[in-house]
């Protein structure tokens, strides 16, 4: 039994007199005291102290079970919360302890008809974060739930439907949804390095007009790997279950960008008039979309859960980004400006003017150092060294914060995936012991 410190004035009266109850938390008894209740008279115990002792039906609706002789209240609820739930009476606000769940706290406050505006501040953004975590979880389940309901689907064209988007989505569903995995993977690396060896001149052809071109062979392996993607693609759109939602992830969107060029291109060259080929902007639309093959690369992404963690991570460092860029901005004004101004002296100076000098503090700060342009003066080269020095403590401080939201994210992910499962096995736990006892009736 522990008792709670009655305070010795309320009001700038003593409050002595006041009436107490005695309630038993799963087996810990504590007494509190009628004054200090009343300051939260719509709370669990405030409605239990002002019950009247004859009204047992209203006793019984507010506690497990009770004592009148001993005017004892029982409850089979945690004493760990209860113990950081009674502070709001005397503090007005409560903090959560280490070690107990937020979700199964609330419901605690819930129970005892606490209003959650009193929980101190540091408790709200943790509980936001636990609630975030717990609707990742349900999400998570619900996908693995969704991937086991092949055979629960009613007609045929629903399975095949259901089957089709694990084949294209799922590469761990079944071994041919892993080699499709692996053959799309492959396409888009073969894609990339044809891509790069196209530009090769000693690999290339020249056309009817002399110019030069993609090798013939080449050209074939890209149409091969863009007809693998496009196939993908329209398998994947047809099979998914909310078609929308599919066109508007950024992922497919990416996609698709990687697949428009090809038939753009494809288009104007072979289907467009000469002289529509013959205007110069015509001309250089092609090559502007030839250039956005170079998007095919972000699809490495869909298989790599690595690239995925890094993404996010990033998303979660924007704050640490945007100062390492201000940081880097203030300090490529400054050392230009000085840059500039001291090498003014010098007759074969290469510092023209300020915003030319931008390039080369951002060369500097970034350790990059190309040589195209240099300080010459003494001053100069004094400015030179302090801006590199102060690039690399600039690019040096927010690395650490990053590369931790990267390993946080990473582990995060790891846990909710195994919670996702477990709680997946319970449910399909309590489903079989369901099934069983409904047999057995």
């Amino acid at each position: 039994m522990w008792t709670i410190p009655k305070p010795k004035y309320r009001n700038g009266s003593c409050s002595d007199g006041e009436d107490e109850i005695a309630v038993n938390i799963g087996g810990v008894r504590v007494v509190l005291f009628g004054d200090v209740l009343n300051r939260y008279p719509e709370s669990r115990l405030a409605e239990l102290l002002n019950c009247s002792d004859g009204d047992y039906e209203g006793i019984a609706s507010l506690c497990d079970d009770f004592d009148p002789g001993r005017k004892e209240f029982y409850f089979d609820r945690d004493p760990d919360a209860f113990k950081c739930i009674i502070d709001v009476y005397y503090f007005d606000e409560i903090h959560i302890k280490s070690g107990i769940c937020p979700i199964c706290f609330i419901k605690e406050m819930e129970f005892w008809k606490i209003d959650q505006s009193v929980l101190d501040e540091c408790c709200k953004s943790y509980l936001s974060e636990k609630e975030d975590e717990m609707n990742e979880i349900a999400g998570k389940v619900k996908v693995i739930l969704e991937a086991r309901e092949v055979e629960r689907c009613v007609t045929r064209s629903q399975r095949c439907q259901r089957f089709l988007w694990r084949l294209m989505e799922k590469p761990e569903s079944s071994l041919p949804a892993r080699v499709i995995a692996i053959v799309s993977f492959l396409s888009i690396l073969v894609s990339a390095v044809v891509m790069c060896v196209g530009t090769i001149p000693e690999l290339q052809v020249a056309d009817s007009e002399g110019k030069l071109v993609e090798h013939p062979t080449l050209e074939a392996i890209e149409t091969a790997c863009m007809l693998w993607f496009t196939a993908e693609y329209l398998l994947r759109l047809a099979s998914a279950p909310n078609k929308l939602h599919f066109a508007l992830s950024i992922m497919n969107i990416i996609d698709f960008m990687a697949i428009m060029p090809f038939y753009v291109v494809l288009s104007l060259t072979y289907l467009g008039s000469s002289s529509i080929m013959e205007l110069a902007n015509v001309q250089q639309a092609v090559q502007a979309l030839r250039i956005m093959r170079i998007a095919r690369i972000f699809k490495l992404a869909r298989h790599s859960s690595g690239l995925q963690t890094l993404t996010y991570a990033l998303k979660r460092s924007l704050k640490e980004l945007g100062l390492l860029l201000m940081y880097m901005g203030v300090g490529i004004f400054v050392f230009s400006a000085l840059a500039y101004t001291m090498e003014q002296s010098h007759p074969d100076t290469l510092f023209r003017s300020i915003p030319q000098s931008f390039w080369w503090a951002i060369i500097t700060m970034t350790t990059v150092g190309y040589g195209d342009i240099y300080p010459k003066t003494t001053l100069g080269k004094c400015n030179a060294a302090l801006s590199f020095l102060c690039g690399v403590i600039a690019i040096a401080l927010p690395i650490h914060p990053i590369i931790n939201n990267f390993v946080v994210f990473y582990n995060k992910q790891k846990v909710l995936e195994t919670a996702a499962k477990h709680e997946v096995e319970l449910m399909e736990l309590k489903s079989g012991r369901e099934t069983r006892r409904k047999s057995k009736d």
